[in-house]
C-alpha cells in the first residue's frame, strides 16, 4: 500500500494496521450508556474493517490482489 516507503513498507503496514484495527474495534463493539449501538460508529468501523483486511490480505500476507 505504501511503495513510497522503500524498506520502511512493513513497518508502516503493521502500524497501519494496529490503527485500524482498533478504530474497527471500537466502532463496531461501541455502546452508549444504555446499550444501544450508533449507525455512525458502526459506519466507520465497517469501513475500517475493509481497510484493515485489504491491507492485511493484500500487502502483508499477499493472498489477493484487489
Amino acid at each position: 500500500m505504501f511503495e513510497f516507503a522503500g524498506d520502511l513498507e512493513p513497518a508502516i503496514n503493521i502500524i497501519f494496521l494496529i490503527v485500524t484495527g482498533f478504530i474497527a474495534w471500537h466502532g463496531i463493539r461501541f455502546r452508549d450508556e444504555a446499550g444501544n449501538t450508533d449507525a455512525i460508529h458502526l459506519l466507520f468501523g465497517c469501513i475500517a474493517a475493509v481497510f484493515f483486511f485489504m491491507v492485511l490480505f493484500q500487502d502483508v500476507l499477499n493472498i489477493v490482489r484487489f
